[in-house]
C-alpha cells in the first residue's frame, strides 16, 4: 500500500519546522540575552522550544494516523488521534504555563514576544510548504485500467458504439 500524498507534505512541513526552530532559538536566544540578561535568554528558548514541540505534535500526530489508512477504522483512528491529540496538548500547554508562570528565572515579556514570534513563523512555514507542494486537486485514489474499462463497457452492451440492440439474456 503506498502512502497518503500529504505524508510527504507534513514531513516537510516538520523539518523545515525544525530549521525555522533552530534559527529562532539562536536569535531568540541572542535577543533575550541583550534584553534581560540570562533570564531573558532562558525565557526565549524555553519559549521557542515550547512552540516547536506542541506544534510539531500535532503533525506527528496526523503522520500516525497516516499509518492506517487503508484500515477500515481509519477515519476514527485519524481524527481521534488528531482531536485527542489536541486535547492533550491544550491540557498539557496550560499545565506548563501555570508552572512557568511563576518562576524567577522567567522574563514574562520575552516569553510571551518569543512564543507568538515562534507559532507565527511556524505557520508561515506550514503555508509555504503547503502552497508549494504539488498534490493533486483528487488524490489517494485508483482509476480503473484500460481491461476494465472495457468490460464495463462489454457488460453494458457495447451501447457507446452505437449498438442499441439489448443483449441476449
Amino acid at each position: 500500500m503506498s502512502a497518503l500524498s500529504s505524508t510527504r507534505m507534513l514531513r516537510t512541513a516538520l523539518v523545515w519546522s525544525g530549521i525555522v526552530t533552530l534559527v529562532l532559538a539562536v536569535v531568540g536566544g541572542v535577543v533575550g540575552l541583550l534584553v534581560a540578561g540570562v533570564s531573558g535568554l532562558s525565557s526565549a528558548l524555553v519559549a521557542v522550544l515550547m512552540a516547536a514541540v506542541f506544534l510539531a505534535f500535532t503533525i506527528v500526530s496526523i503522520l500516525i494516523a497516516n499509518r492506517f489508512y487503508g484500515d477500515p477504522l481509519f477515519v476514527p483512528i485519524f481524527f481521534g488521534s488528531v482531536m485527542g491529540g489536541w486535547i492533550l496538548k491544550f491540557v498539557v500547554f496550560l499545565v506548563v504555563l501555570f508552572v512557568l508562570r511563576d518562576q524567577p528565572w522567567l522574563t514574562p515579556m520575552v516569553f510571551l514576544i518569543s512564543l507568538i514570534v515562534s507559532i507565527i513563523a511556524s505557520l508561515v512555514v506550514d503555508v509555504v510548504v503547503m502552497m508549494r507542494m504539488r498534490m493533486p486537486a483528487v488524490s489517494d485514489t485508483t482509476l480503473p485500467t484500460a481491461a476494465e474499462v472495457e468490460a464495463a463497457e462489454v457488460e453494458a452492451g457495447e451501447r457507446r458504439h452505437g449498438d442499441t440492440s439489448t443483449p441476449e439474456a
